[in-house]
């Protein structure tokens, strides 16, 4: 059974343990990134675009949406910088599965 400690402890010689996080591609900052650029899109639009007032009872959807889209994107980002996903120094191999079927050879003669 492996050991669990902190990541963020010193070892017992007093140096700092690494850690190796997810950073650039951690699953938030895509959804961050994709989230922030369509309410950029939206902002813009409904800054500058065709409001369509009279289809939306008055309302500038898209500017409101656009800005939805980017504080929700923001959070995403935020998120993503205070807790990020820390990634095990070692991974222990799974033993193989005698149930599994095994892959099937081909014959030297083809």
């Amino acid at each position: 059974m492996s050991e669990q400690r902190d990541q963020s402890a010193p070892d017992p010689d007093g140096t700092r343990v690494q850690r190796h996080t997810a950073g650039a591609f951690d699953i938030r900052n895509f959804i961050g990134g994709l989230l922030g650029l369509y309410g950029l899109i939206l902002t813009g639009l409904g800054l500058f675009g065709d409001q369509a007032l009279d289809k939306t009872g008055g309302v500038n959807a898209n500017l409101y949406a656009g800005i939805a889209l980017i504080v929700v994107s923001a959070f995403f980002v935020v998120w993503a910088r205070i807790k990020p996903i820390v990634v095990p120094e070692h991974i222990e191999p799974v033993d193989d599965d005698p149930v599994r079927p095994a892959p099937k050879r081909r014959g030297s003669g083809h």
